[in-house]
C-alpha cells in the first residue's frame, strides 16, 4: 500500500509540470493563482518535495482537474477526451475543455420536463449556446425565444437569463462560457471567386 502511495505521489510532479505547460502558464502565474510559492511549485514539479493535500487541492482547482487526475499516471499523449459528467441545476454538463481561466466548452443535456418556470439569474461572464438536439427556450432580459437545432445565441451573462427545453422533451446543446467576459467569435472565409 505504501509503495502504491509513493508511486502515485512521485507521478504527481511530472503531471503538474505537464499540466502547467499545457496551459502555457509560468510558475509565477501559477503561484499568484494558487497562493503557493514559486520555489514550492518548482520543487513539487521536480519531485524534490512530496505533495500534500493542502498543496494538491489548489493546484487541482487551478488546472481544472480532479485530485485523482493529479496523482494518477503521467500523461500518455492520448488525444481522446475522457468526459467526466457533472450534474447541476437539473442538467448534465460534460466539460469538453480544461483550460482554467479561459473560455470553457461544455455539452449540456437538459432532461425532459426540467426547469419549466423561468427563474432568470445573472453572473459575470459571456456565454454562447448552440442547440444540437431538441428545442431550447431562452429567456434573456425582456426576450423569450425558442432556439431550434442548428441555431445559436450569445449573450452577456450579467443580463438576467434562463433556459430549458421548450416543449417538454430533452434538449442537448454546446455552451462556450468565459468568466471574464470573453466573446466567442465565428469567422467564415469568403467564397473563392471562380
Amino acid at each position: 500500500m505504501d509503495d502504491d502511495l509513493d508511486a502515485a505521489l512521485a507521478a504527481a510532479g511530472p503531471r503538474l509540470r505537464a499540466l502547467r505547460k499545457q496551459r502555457e502558464t509560468t510558475l509565477a502565474d501559477l503561484s499568484t493563482e494558487t497562493g503557493i510559492s514559486v520555489s514550492t511549485l518548482s520543487r513539487l514539479e521536480s519531485g524534490s518535495r512530496r505533495p500534500t493535500l493542502e498543496l494538491l487541492l489548489p493546484l487541482a482547482r487551478a488546472h481544472g482537474v480532479t485530485l485523482d487526475e493529479l496523482v494518477g499516471a503521467p500523461p500518455t499523449g492520448d488525444p481522446r477526451v475522457h468526459l467526466q459528467p457533472v450534474s447541476a441545476n437539473g442538467m448534465t454538463m460534460l466539460p469538453l475543455t480544461r483550460r482554467a481561466g479561459g473560455i470553457q466548452a461544455y455539452k449540456l443535456i437538459i432532461p425532459a420536463g426540467a426547469r419549466q418556470e423561468p427563474d432568470p439569474q445573472t453572473h459575470e461572464g459571456y456565454e454562447w449556446l448552440y442547440v444540437l438536439n431538441g428545442r431550447l427556450r431562452l429567456v434573456l432580459g425582456e426576450h423569450d425565444l425558442v432556439l431550434e437545432p442548428g441555431e445559436a445565441a450569445e449573450f452577456d451573462t450579467r443580463v438576467p437569463h434562463w433556459f430549458s427545453p421548450a416543449d417538454g422533451r430533452s434538449a442537448e446543446l454546446l455552451s462556450l462560457f468565459g468568466r471574464q467576459g470573453e466573446r466567442a467569435h465565428l469567422r467564415a472565409r469568403p467564397k473563392a471567386k471562380s
